[in-house]
């Protein structure tokens, strides 16, 4: 899908209707600006972190995170 916005005298620009549905974004909603080179990519924060941490495996980053041998220090704290 592609539409042509325009610029209000204020910076704001309004997100279409059918745009909006197609991709569940709501009244109030947070969305995430991204500025790669010459583009604009407006996107749900869930999504992004959804989409940028799905490899991870979470029991695995946790053993990673706190398996370690700098932390065991705070153990006889």
């Amino acid at each position: 899908m592609m539409k042509v916005l325009k610029v209000s005298d204020k910076g704001q620009i309004s997100i279409p209707v059918e745009v909006r549905k197609s991709i569940g974004i709501e009244r109030n909603d947070s969305l995430m600006l991204v500025c790669q080179g010459n583009r604009i990519i407006l996107q749900k924060p869930e999504k992004i972190l959804k989409e940028s941490f799905s490899d991870l495996n979470s029991e695995e980053v946790a053993r990673l995170v706190w398996d370690n041998e700098e932390d065991e220090i705070w153990n006889s704290v």
